[in-house]
C-alpha cells in the first residue's frame, strides 16, 4: 500500500460547506497512519489557528511520550530499568521490544506534519474588475505554505483577497499569486480549477498555457490534481454527473502532466470526516442552499467527498501510484514551524525631550537591564542565571529591552505625577510600595507600552474628543498605576481591590483592559486610534456562531419537514443548563449530555419515527458546526506592523454605519496566542444618560455639574436607594433589588457594591443574611480574628474574590500568585488545582496557629461560595456608575429623567416606564412644542420634560437645528404665520411642517390640527397655502433688502385663513395620529377613558402577564387597546391562526390564537379597539412547563366601564378640605357627565362622625381626569361599586 496524506480538506470554517471537525480529522489521520494532512478551506484561513493549536497539542504530548520511552529504553539497556506492576512476569527483550513499537509510534506523532492552506478564488479577469458575472467568484486553486515564508505570504494573499478582491467570494489572481509566491505550493483544485475548466470547455492550449505559467512561477511546486467521486450505492441520492467529468479531465491531466514534466496528486476534497457523515453533511448544503431535502434541483454533493483512509485512496488511485506517493512529497517539503508569538506591542510614541532608545543603548549596559528585569521591585534576586536568561528571551532579547524601559520609565513618569493629584505629595508609605510594585510588573512582564496607548485613547476621549468615559470595569481596577494614569476612577486601595486579580507573573494571558465610552463617543475614540497608528495596524476581531443545540434540532428538522409542534418540543426540552455531576460541575451543553439527562430525548432518539430519529442523529452530528460570522462587540487590535503581516484578515460590514470593517480571521480566545494585542471598546448606554442629564442640569438650571466629583455619602441618594424608588437607574432597578434595597437600608457606598455582587442566581440567598447581620438582627461573627479586617464591610460574609485571595494571604501566607491561583482554581472547580492548595493552607495556617478544624471549616465554606463570589473590582466600578444615576436622579429628577428617555427612544418599553416614573415623581411630560422644544427631550422653565423637535419622525436634525437657531436669534414664534414666515422652508419641507403639526408642536398657536389638512378659502389645503405664503413672505423680504435705492415699497401678503367649519378628529383619531410621529402617547392615552376598569377591574397588566407562569391555572381579566395583527396566516396543516397585539399602560402584549379560537375572536381584533378579556392559564398541551392564555370571553371596555362601574364613593377628610379644592372638585364633577352614581362621604376626625351623602343632580363619567384629581388631592380617596 502506498503512502497518502489528504492535501484538499474543507473543516467547518468552510462556513455551511464543510462539515469536518478539525480534531477529528486530525484524529482520524494520526490512527491511520498519516504523516501529515493539510487545511485548505474555501477562501479563508479561519480555521488554522485551531489547526494549529491541536496538532501542537497531540505533538507536544507525543514528544513528551518520546522522552518518557527514549528514559525507559535507556534505563533497559543500562540495566537499571524496574518494571512496572503491569509489567511483572514478562521478559526485558519483551518490555524492550514493546518500547520500541511505542517509541516508532510517538514519533511519527511527533512529527506530524500540519499542512497550512486555502483552497482560494483566483480571478479571470484580474482581482480589482467587478464588472458581473465574468468576475464574480473564480477559478479554484489549492494553495499550501510550506515554510514560515509561506505562511506569511499566504496570509497577504488570503487578506488581500478580502481587502481589494472580494467580489461574490474573496479572490486573488496570477498578479498576486506571483508577487507572493515564495514557500507556498500549489494544485491544479476540483472540476472548479483554472485548467480543469480550460480541459472541460475543450481549449487544451489554454489550459496548457495556464501549466506553463504556474509552473514557471512555482516550479517544482507546482502539482496537478486528479478526484474521483464515484457514487457506488444505487440507492443513494447522490451526484452521479460529477464523476464522469472528474474522469474525463483526469484522462488530459494525466497527459499534460507526462508532456510538461509536473507531478501528479490525487485527492478526495474532503467536507466530512466518516462516511457515515454523508447524510449530514447533505442536511448542512440544504441549510446553506435554504431547501429542504425534498426540493427538487436541490445542490447534491457526491456523498464520496468523506476524509478516506490510506487503504481506501489506494482502492480508489490503484491505477497511478505515483499521484498517491506524490502528497507525501509535499509533507516532506512541509516544516513544521510555529504561528504563535510573543507580544507584539504596538510603539508609543515617547517625546524626545524625555529620552530616546538610541540615548538608552549608551546609557544602560546589557547587565544594569539583565539586574532592573530579573529582580523584584526591592532589587532582591529571585531567579536563577538560566531563568533569568530565558526571561529575557521571552520578553525579545536584550535589543528589546531597552525599548521597554524606555516606556517603563515614561509609563513611572506619568503615574507618579497622577499619584500625587491623587494621593497627595509625599505618598504614604503603603501607597509607594503599592505603585513601586505594580510599576515593576508592568515592567517585567513587558507591558508598559500597553498602559501608555490604554492612557493616551482614554486622555485624548476625555480632553479633545469630548467623551464619557467610564470608571473601569473589570479586573483592571484592581491597578493603582491605572488609577493615577485615570484609566480607572476608583481608588483600588481603598476599596481593597487587587493588582494581581489583574495582572500578575503566573498569569498567562496579556493584561485586558476593557473601557466604557458613551456611544456616541465610542466611535470617536476608535476613528481617532485608526488615524493614530494605520487603518492596516487596527482591525476588529471576528467572532464565530456555531449551531448550538436547539439550532441544530430546529435546523436539521427544518430540512427535514418535521412538523414544527414536534420541533419545539425537542427544543423545548433542551434546559438552559444541565444538571451537576457527583463533582459538583455541570457537564458540557450539547446533544449528547442532554439525552443522558432527559427521558423523553433518549425516547426521541430510539423513536420508530424516521424523521423524529433522524432529526436527533444529524443535529448531533451538525451540532457545534459553524453557521456564520460576526464581529466582536468591542474587541480591537491595534499592531506595531501591518495585521496582515501577522494574521489574515477578511472585510465585515458595520452594523450602523455600513462601512467595511477590518477583522481578524482568528477568533478573539486564540488571537493573543499570536502576538496581537486585543483592546476593549465598549459603548455603555448608561454614560451617554449621564452626559444627557448633565447637559440637562446646565441648560435648565446653570449648575455645572462633575459627576466625578460628587460626594459619596448623598443623604438624597442613600433615601432614594432606601426608599427602592431605582426606576430607571443603573444595576438596582428589578423589582426584586427594590424589594431588597428596602429591606437592607443601604447606609454606606460598600453596601450597594455588594447588592451588586449579590443580585445574582446562587449567591442571591445569601441576601437575606447580609440584611440580618448590617440591621444587627443576626451576630455579625467571623471564624478567625483576622478575618474581620477583609470581612468587616460585608458584616461577615465572604461576596467578594478579592476576599479569598487576601483572606489566604492573612491566614496561610500564601504569595499574591498562589493567591490568584487559588481564586481561578474555586471559581471554575478545578477539583485537582484545589486538593494540591488544601495542604499548603492547613499547614500555614497551623503555623500560626489556628486550629485545623476551623481552618478546614472555612476552606469548606470558600469552596462552596467561590463558584459565585464576584469580581469586587467590575461590581465597584459599576455601583459608582449606578451611584452617580441615583445621585442625579435624587437631586436633578426632571433633568435625568429627560436625558433617560432622550437615550431611550428607540424602545417603547423604556420609553412608557420612563414616562411612568415621571408621573411618579410628579413631573410632567409635555408632547413636542417649537417654542419650547429642543433637539432631545429637555426640561423647561417649570421644571417638566418636553419632547425633542429631533424624535419625530419626518423631522431631520437640520430642520430642528434650523428651528433652534432662529428661535435663539430672534425670540419665540408667535404664531404659524411668523413661523413659516422665518423659518428656511427648503430644509424645514411640507413633510416636515405636516410631522409636527401631527405631533402638536404647533398646538400653542391658534389653529387646530385638523385645520391644516382641510381645505382652506382658495381651494386648497391650509398647510400647502401656508408654505406658498411663507416663501412669497421671505422673497418679498429679500427684494426689500437688495433693493437698490431702500426704498422698495412693502407689499402686503395677505395671510392666508383656515376654513372656519372643518371635520374635528377623535381623540383616538388625533391620538394615533400622534403616536405615529412620536412613537407612543403622550397627550393623552387612548384608555385614559377605561382608566377605571383597567386600574380596578382587571387582575393582571399586560406586563405582568408576560409571566404567564405567576399566574397559572387561574383564572384572569386585562385590558387593552389594539395594536394590530402582528402575523396571521395557515400552520403546515392548513390550520388558521393569528397573533394579535395589545397595549395597555405597562406595555404591549401578543397573544397567539389557533384554528377555532382564531375564527371566533379574530373579528374583535380591529385596531383601536379597547377590549376587556377574560382568560385562564393553562399548562401547554405538549410542554408542560409553559403555560398558555385561553380566552374566554371578549368584552367592550366602553360596555365594561357603563355596565360594571356602578357607582363612585368619594371619600373627603374634612380637615383638610379647603374652599379652593371642593370649588375645584364641583367643576370637575360639572366638567365630566356619565352615567355613574356619585356618593360623598365626610369624615370630621374631630366629631368623629360620617356623613353619607348621595348625589341626586350628577351621575358622572369616571375617566382617567377624575381619578387622576382623586389621587393627587390628599384630602380625597375614592372606592369603585
Amino acid at each position: 500500500m502506498k503512502d497518502f496524506v489528504h492535501l484538499h480538506v474543507h473543516s467547518q470554517y468552510s462556513i455551511l460547506d464543510g462539515q469536518a471537525s478539525i480534531p477529528k480529522m486530525v484524529d482520524k489521520a494520526i490512527a491511520d497512519g498519516m504523516r501529515g494532512m493539510a487545511l485548505t478551506d474555501h477562501g479563508n484561513m479561519m480555521g488554522v489557528k485551531d489547526f494549529f493549536n491541536y496538532t501542537e497539542k497531540v505533538i507536544s504530548k507525543a514528544k513528551k511520550n518520546l522522552k518518557e520511552l527514549r528514559g525507559n529504553l535507556e534505563q533497559i539497556e543500562a540495566g537499571t530499568y524496574v518494571p512496572t506492576n503491569e509489567e511483572e512476569g514478562i521478559s526485558l527483550e519483551e518490555i524492550k521490544s514493546k518500547l520500541l513499537s511505542q517509541i516508532s509510534k510517538q514519533d511519527r506523532i511527533a512529527n506530524f506534519k500540519r499542512m497550512i492552506g486555502c483552497e482560494m478564488y483566483v480571478a479571470r479577469r484580474g482581482m480589482l474588475r467587478k464588472e458581473g458575472k465574468p468576475d464574480a467568484s473564480g477559478w479554484h486553486l489549492v494553495v499550501i505554505a510550506k515554510n514560515l515564508k509561506g505562511y506569511k505570504n499566504l496570509i497577504k494573499l488570503v487578506s488581500n483577497s478580502w481587502v481589494d478582491g472580494f467580489y461574490m467570494r474573496p479572490r486573488t489572481d496570477h498578479e498576486q499569486l506571483e508577487k507572493y509566491c515564495e514557500g507556498l505550493m500549489v494544485s491544479s483544485a476540483c472540476l472548479g480549477g483554472e485548467i480543469p475548466k480550460k480541459i472541460q470547455a475543450g481549449d487544451i492550449p489554454a489550459a496548457e498555457e495556464a501549466i506553463e505559467w504556474f509552473k514557471r512561477v512555482f516550479k517544482d511546486d507546482f502539482y496537478l490534481e486528479l478526484m474521483r467521486h464515484k457514487v457506488t450505492d444505487p440507492a443513494q441520492n447522490a451526484n452521479r454527473e460529477v464523476y464522469p467529468l472528474q474522469e474525463e479531465v483526469n484522462q488530459t491531466i494525466i497527459k499534460l502532466a507526462e508532456k510538461h514534466q509536473v507531478k501528479l496528486v490525487c485527492t478526495n476534497d474532503s467536507h466530512f470526516v466518516n462516511e457515515e457523515n454523508a447524510e449530514a453533511h447533505d442536511r448542512l448544503i440544504c441549510l446553506s442552499t435554504g431547501a429542504d431535502l425534498y426540493s427538487s434541483n436541490r445542490m447534491l454533493y457526491t456523498k464520496q467527498e468523506w476524509f478516506k483512509t490510506k487503504a481506501e485512496m489506494n482502492q480508489v488511485f490503484a491505477d497511478v501510484p505515483e499521484a498517491l506517493e506524490n502528497t507525501c512529497e509535499l509533507a516532506d517539503k512541509t516544516e513544521n514551524y510555529s504561528i504563535d508569538h510573543g507580544p507584539i506591542m504596538p510603539n508609543f510614541e515617547i517625546p524626545e525631550d524625555f529620552g530616546t532608545e538610541d540615548e538608552y543603548r549608551k546609557k544602560f549596559t546589557e547587565e544594569d537591564l539583565y539586574k532592573e528585569f530579573t529582580e523584584d521591585e526591592n532589587g532582591n534576586v529571585v531567579m536563577s542565571r538560566e531563568d533569568g536568561e530565558a526571561k529575557i528571551k521571552k520578553l525579545g532579547g536584550y535589543d528589546k529591552l531597552y525599548r521597554i524601559k524606555l516606556e517603563a520609565d515614561y509609563l513611572a513618569k506619568l503615574a507618579y505625577e497622577g499619584a500625587k493629584w491623587r494621593y497627595g505629595d509625599p505618598l504614604d508609605e503603603e501607597t509607594e510600595a503599592r505603585i513601586k510594585f505594580e510599576l515593576h510588573i508592568m515592567k517585567t512582564m513587558g507591558f508598559p507600552g500597553y498602559f501608555l496607548i490604554v492612557q493616551d485613547y482614554i486622555k485624548v476621549a476625555r480632553q479633545e474628543l469630548g467623551v464619557s468615559v467610564g470608571p473601569g470595569r473589570g479586573s483592571a481596577a484592581g491597578s493603582a498605576v491605572a488609577y493615577c494614569l485615570r484609566i480607572t476612577d476608583i481608588d483600588p486601595i481603598k476599596y481593597d481591590l487587587l493588582f494581581e486579580r489583574f495582572l500578575n507573573p503566573d498569569r498567562i494571558s496579556l493584561p485586558d483592559i476593557d473601557v466604557d465610552f458613551d456611544d456616541d463617543g465610542r466611535g470617536k475614540v476608535l476613528q481617532w486610534v485608526t488615524d493614530k497608528y494605520g487603518a492596516e495596524k487596527v482591525a476588529h476581531i471576528i467572532t464565530y456562531s456555531t449551531m448550538a443545540t436547539k439550532s441544530a434540532i430546529k435546523d436539521v428538522a427544518r430540512v427535514q419537514n418535521l412538523p414544527l409542534a414536534q420541533s419545539n418540543y425537542l427544543c423545548k426540552l433542551i434546559p438552559d443548563k444541565l444538571p451537576e455531576d457527583e463533582n459538583g460541575k455541570t457537564p458540557k451543553m450539547n446533544l449528547e449530555n442532554a439525552i443522558a439527562c432527559i427521558p423523553e430525548l433518549k425516547e426521541a432518539e430510539s423513536s420508530s419515527d424516521p424523521l423524529l430519529y433522524e432529526t436527533i442523529r444529524y443535529a448531533k452530528m451538525l451540532e457545534g458546526n459553524v453557521r456564520n460570522t460576526g464581529v466582536h462587540a468591542c474587541g480591537v487590535i491595534i499592531c506595531r506592523d501591518a495585521i496582515s503581516d501577522w494574521v489574515p484578515v477578511s472585510t465585515a460590514e458595520d452594523k450602523e454605519t455600513k462601512e467595511k470593517l477590518l477583522c481578524t480571521q482568528y477568533e478573539g480566545k486564540v488571537i493573543e496566542e499570536t502576538g496581537l494585542i486585543k483592546m476593549d471598546f465598549l459603548g455603555l448606554k448608561t454614560l451617554s444618560i449621564i452626559k444627557e442629564a448633565v447637559i440637562n442640569i446646565e441648560d435648565s438650571l446653570g449648575i455645572t455639574l462633575d459627576v466625578d466629583q460628587i460626594p459619596i455619602d448623598d443623604p438624597a441618594t442613600f433615601q432614594l436607594y432606601c426608599d427602592g424608588n431605582t426606576i430607571c437607574t443603573f444595576q438596582f432597578e428589578s423589582p426584586g433589588m427594590q424589594k431588597y434595597l428596602r429591606e437592607l437600608e443601604p447606609s454606606v457606598f460598600e453596601d450597594l457594591i455588594a447588592m451588586n455582587a449579590l443580585y445574582r442566581p446562587g449567591p442571591m440567598q445569601y441576601i437575606p443574611e447580609f440584611i440580618n447581620r448590617k440591621k444587627g438582627i443576626s451576630p455579625i461573627t467571623y471564624d478567625l480574628p483576622c478575618m474581620e479586617k477583609y470581612l468587616k464591610d460585608t458584616y461577615g460574609i465572604t461576596v467578594y474574590q478579592e476576599q479569598v485571595m487576601l483572606l489566604s494571604r492573612e491566614i496561610a501566607d500564601f504569595t499574591r500568585g498562589e493567591s490568584d491561583n487559588l481564586r481561578k482554581a474555586m471559581g471554575k472547580k478545578l477539583i485537582d488545582k484545589l486538593n494540591h492548595m488544601y495542604p499548603k493552607f492547613l499547614n500555614g495556617g497551623v503555623s500560626h496557629g489556628y486550629d485545623p478544624k476551623v481552618l478546614e471549616k472555612i476552606w469548606d465554606d470558600w469552596r462552596a461560595f467561590a463558584s459565585y463570589a464576584f469580581n469586587k473590582s467590575h461590581a465597584t466600578c459599576y455601583s459608582w456608575v449606578a451611584y452617580q444615576t441615583a445621585y442625579i436622579k435624587a437631586n436633578f429628577p426632571s433633568q435625568y429623567m429627560a436625558g433617560y428617555m432622550s437615550r431611550s427612544l428607540d424602545n417603547i418599553t423604556e420609553i412608557t416606564k420612563a414616562m411612568n416614573e415621571c408621573k411618579t415623581l410628579g413631573i410632567n411630560v409635555f408632547g413636542p412644542d417649537v417654542n419650547e422644544s429642543k433637539l432631545k427631550f429637555s426640561v423647561n422653565a417649570t421644571g417638566d420634560v418636553r419632547f425633542g423637535l429631533g424624535a419625530i419622525k419626518g423631522v431631520g436634525e437640520g430642520a430642528v437645528e434650523n428651528i433652534l437657531q432662529e428661535r435663539n436669534t430672534n425670540g419665540p414664534f408667535t404664531s404659524i404665520y411668523n413661523f413659516v414666515e422665518r423659518i428656511n422652508l427648503t430644509t424645514c419641507n411640507k413633510k416636515c411642517i405636516e410631522s409636527l403639526v401631527l405631533a402638536g408642536a404647533f398646538d400653542s398657536f391658534e389653529f387646530k390640527r385638523e385645520q391644516y389638512f382641510e381645505i382652506a378659502q382658495d381651494g386648497e389645503l391650509f398647510i400647502d397655502t401656508l408654505l406658498r405664503y411663507g416663501v412669497r413672505y421671505q422673497v418679498d423680504q429679500q427684494q426689500q433688502q437688495n433693493s437698490l435705492f431702500g426704498d422698495f415699497e412693502e407689499l402686503a401678503v395677505v395671510k392666508p385663513q383656515p376654513a372656519k367649519v372643518f371635520n374635528k378628529w377623535s381623540d383616538i383619531e388625533r391620538l394615533n395620529k400622534e403616536r405615529e410621529l412620536i412613537g407612543i402617547y403622550i397627550s393623552a392615552h387612548p384608555l385614559d377613558s377605561y382608566h377605571i376598569v383597567l386600574n380596578n377591574l382587571c387582575t393582571a397588566t399586560l406586563e405582568q402577564l408576560q409571566d404567564r407562569a405567576a399566574y397559572a391555572n387561574q383564572d384572569i381579566t386585562f385590558g387593552g387597546i389594539v395594536n394590530g395583527i402582528a402575523k396571521e396566516g395557515q400552520t403546515k396543516n392548513g390550520s388558521p391562526f393569528g397573533i394579535a397585539v395589545l397595549e395597555d399602560y405597562s406595555g404591549t402584549l401578543e397573544i397567539p390564537m389557533f384554528g377555532e379560537e382564531w375564527a371566533r375572536w379574530k373579528g374583535y381584533f380591529t385596531v383601536g379597539n379597547p377590549l376587556f378579556i377574560t382568560a385562564k392559564i393553562e399548562p401547554h398541551r405538549f410542554r408542560p412547563n409553559e403555560y398558555d392564555l385561553r380566552i374566554g370571553k371578549i368584552e367592550f371596555l366602553s360596555d365594561i366601564k357603563d355596565k360594571k362601574v356602578e357607582k363612585l364613593t368619594v371619600d373627603i377628610s374634612l380637615e383638610k378640605l379647603t374652599e379652593d379644592i371642593m370649588e375645584e372638585f364641583i367643576a370637575l364633577v360639572d366638567s365630566s357627565p356619565g352615567t355613574t352614581s356619585l356618593f360623598i362621604s365626610i369624615k370630621d376626625n374631630e366629631t368623629k362622625t360620617n356623613i353619607h351623602l348621595l348625589s341626586h343632580t350628577h351621575t358622572i363619567n369616571v375617566n382617567k381626569k377624575v381619578l387622576d384629581f382623586l389621587s393627587e388631592k390628599q384630602m380625597f380617596s375614592y372606592t369603585i361599586n
